[in-house]
């Protein structure tokens, strides 16, 4: 779908009883062309009948993070106790929010849950957001404010510092999960990241066995692997970070020996398929059953930000998995979507199609 196809069918999940005219006017668009926007949906089987109910497509239900990214670009070497000139750049983010802009800009069907408050920040994530993902079911709490992160970057793009402001998410509860159910026991898949409590992620994780649907669990960070369920049982993908694979295997990680019994031991928690990622060094990666394997890091031609790089690796990977790839192939549209995200200034590269990604794969083969 073309992002006026994707506005129009949030618009209809908001309230599917709006006129025509009503909606050509909230979206600020002759109603003629609305009406052929709305036409073509209808052939295409996206929605069915009066008032526009749409058909029944599983939509993949991203739960986390949305956050406002604030970035310094620092013009020379860093100086410590003293002022830095810099540039700085905002924009949206959250690791997954970031996930759900990529699948969404992938062609899938893609829903949001997070908490916010009622401010700006809120109101530009939405701004930003509505048109690759379904925001209407985010929690909007009053008194509170929208997570945010503010990264100093030095002039190679690196990460010197980053502040995150995220205790809104201590009260993404399993009372608002409870709520939102049926949307959940509906999901194609479901991706949580470490922003939750712990009891929501194990809150989550019974809803995915309890309906048997594929679950993905993504770190934020190590500190915040205590948020981690006891056991990986039930879970379809584990992804993280050789930091966070130490801190809940208490595997230290040195040579390609460790990495691969860091793998092994998560599998043993229970998960399906594993990946442990270390930046330019690539991935160690295996399924139940099968040997584990290092995949190289697929070096860009600059960097430009690390930011977002991550999670455009995540929705690359879970991206293949939801069109039938293998493990292979799936991980290496993550390394070409991460590399691409590496070169461009944006946390979401704004390029991504799923037509241009199997583009890229191969004029690199």
């Amino acid at each position: 779908m073309n992002e006026k196809e994707k506005v129009v069918l949030d618009l209809i999940r908001s309230n599917p009883y709006l006129t025509q005219q009503e909606m050509a006017n909230e979206l600020e668009i002759p109603r003629p062309t609305l009406a052929n926007v709305i036409s073509s949906l209808m052939k295409r089987g996206k929605i069915a009948g009066r008032a526009y109910i749409l058909s029944d497509e599983k939509e993949v239900v991203c739960i986390g993070g949305a956050n406002i990214d604030r970035k310094f670009h620092l013009k020379e070497s860093t100086q410590l106790g003293t002022s830095n000139p810099a540039n700085m750049t905002v924009s949206v983010g959250g690791v997954a929010r970031n996930i759900a802009e990529n699948l969404g800009r992938l062609s899938h069907n893609v829903r949001l849950l997070t908490v916010a408050g009622n401010d700006t920040d809120w109101e530009k994530i939405v701004q930003q957001s509505s048109a690759f993902m379904n925001v209407t079911d985010a929690g909007i709490l009053f008194g509170q404010s929208t997570g945010s992160y503010s990264a100093v970057l030095d002039p190679n793009g690196e990460l010197v510092i980053a502040m995150a402001n995220m205790g809104v998410y201590d009260l993404l509860s399993t009372d608002y999960i409870e709520d939102k159910s049926r949307v959940l026991s509906n999901s194609s898949m479901l991706v949580i990241d470490l922003n939750c409590p712990k009891e929501t992620v194990t809150a989550v994780k019974v809803v995915a066995q309890n309906n048997q649907i594929p679950l993905t669990i993504i770190p934020v960070s190590s500190p915040k692997m205590n948020r981690m369920p006891d056991d990986l049982e039930g879970v379809t993908w584990f992804i993280c970070n050789r930091d966070e694979a130490e801190a809940y295997t208490g595997q230290v990680i040195e040579n390609d020996d460790d990495w691969q019994e860091a793998v092994y031991k998560l599998l043993d928690f229970g998960a399906e398929n594993v990946i442990v990622t270390r930046g330019a060094k690539g991935v160690m990666a295996a399924s139940i059953g099968t040997a584990a394997v290092r995949f190289k890091a697929i070096e860009p031609m600059y960097i430009e930000d690390v930011t977002g790089a991550g999670d455009a690796f995540v929705a690359g990977v879970l991206h293949g998995y939801l069109q039938g790839a293998d493990l292979e192939e799936s991980i290496l549209m993550g390394l070409h979507n991460a590399a691409k995200t590496l070169e461009c200034s944006f946390t979401v590269r704004p390029d991504l199609t799923n037509d241009r990604l199997t583009i890229e794969m191969e004029d690199y083969k």
